[in-house]
């Protein structure tokens, strides 16, 4: 085992914090695929970081309420997922509204819309759930403005135009994003555009 390597990988997950989800994608370049192996394995036999998944890992955060370690977090584990295999996601329907703290309630299931094969995992009492869309139908460019139309879309039409809902949305991004998003979405339904313009206008004050 090289101990260097093994201390150059620490730093790394040390350096990004508590509860940072990664692979081995993650430390290339700059070290070899069995020096980052090696070293998983080392860090995982030390208790220093857990494994999730065949190839990704966490690096717990303790909970002194509960004492334990808490869960990790299914947008880093999505996220890192993406990472791993090259995949272009952004969250789908109640997982985009979670993103966007719109919603409290723990959903049992996290649903992305990815560029990859569909794929399904099993994290503790967690589903994780990745779904392929053509090109076609995942043409908004801009992340932020793909969130807030699957939220809205979550949502529903009668829903989404609550007062309190947009004000709430509203806060979630400045005024000069909104304007982003808007532009980003000129194609979508237009009541869904029209909550977008309404949101963009509260944030402007």
């Amino acid at each position: 085992m090289d101990n260097t390597a093994k201390k150059r990988v620490f730093h790394r997950i040390e350096a990004r914090g508590k509860g940072w989800v990664f692979s081995a994608v993650d430390f290339l370049p700059g070290l070899k695929h069995w020096e980052i192996r090696q070293s998983f394995v080392a860090l995982e036999n030390e208790g220093t970081i857990i494994r999730i998944l065949a190839g990704l890992y966490y690096y717990p955060e303790y909970s002194t309420l509960l004492k334990k370690n808490v869960a990790p977090d299914m947008q880093q584990v999505a996220q890192a997922l993406a990472r791993k295999y090259d995949w272009k996601i952004f969250p789908e329907g109640n997982t985009a509204l979670n993103h966007l703290r719109l919603s409290t309630q723990v959903p049992a299931s996290y649903v992305y819309i990815s560029s990859g094969s569909p794929r399904k995992y099993k994290i503790g009492n967690t589903t994780l759930e990745f779904r392929y869309r053509t090109p076609k139908e995942s043409t908004i460019a801009n992340g932020n403005a793909n969130l807030v139309v699957q939220a809205i879309k979550s949502m529903g039409k009668t829903y989404a135009n609550d007062g309190d809902f947009i004000k709430a949305l509203s806060t979630r991004f400045s005024y000069n994003e909104w304007v982003k998003i808007e532009k980003a979405a000129k194609k979508v339904a237009y009541w869904i555009l029209d909550i977008i313009i309404r949101a963009k206008e509260i944030a402007n004050g």
